[in-house]
């Protein structure tokens, strides 16, 4: 599959999870097309989008991060000078529990997990209060440029 020229690569490892890869790679190129407004988007190249369990992202976690707690996203930076912009793991369980604890839609929460990893590629950090409000701005602003799209996957848990 192919968003805005690039491979995108989609794992459903959630055994539970129903989405199109078709409606992913789609939201995907729309966040691309808008790369601009965003500190250029995510960088060029191969994207992988994981959708897993709590303990297959909290065993990447645990691997690559030396933390085995539960997370919602984890995103690996790839090598543009290689072909490679990156992976976005994200947990499917940490998005349905948020989602159920705030009355929110479950295709906007993991949508916005999505959005959240591909900020990260794109330079975005939320580790101090200034930058997660950054981070936060622009999640809201790639959020209404999907909605106003139509473009927001729906996920569904079977």
């Amino acid at each position: 599959m192919s968003a805005a020229g690039r491979p995108l690569h989609v794992a459903v490892r959630h055994r539970r999870l129903r989405v199109s890869g078709r409606s992913v790679g789609a939201a995907v190129r729309l966040l691309d097309s808008g790369a601009r407004s965003f500190l250029g988007g995510c960088p060029p190249g191969e994207l992988s989008l994981a959708f897993l369990t709590d303990g297959a992202l909290a065993a990447l976690h645990g691997r690559y991060l030396a933390d085995f707690s539960r997370t919602d996203v984890i995103t690996f930076a790839g090598d543009p000078a290689h072909g490679t912009a990156g992976e976005i793991c994200i947990s499917v369980d940490a998005a349905a529990r948020h989602a159920a604890r705030v009355g929110a839609d479950l295709s906007r929460e993991i949508t916005l997990y999505m959005v959240h990893g591909w900020l990260h590629l794109a330079g975005y950090d939320d580790r101090g209060p200034a930058s997660r409000r950054r981070m936060r701005r622009a999640e809201a602003r790639a959020m209404r440029l999907l909605a106003r799209a139509g473009a927001v996957p729906r996920f569904k848990l079977a």
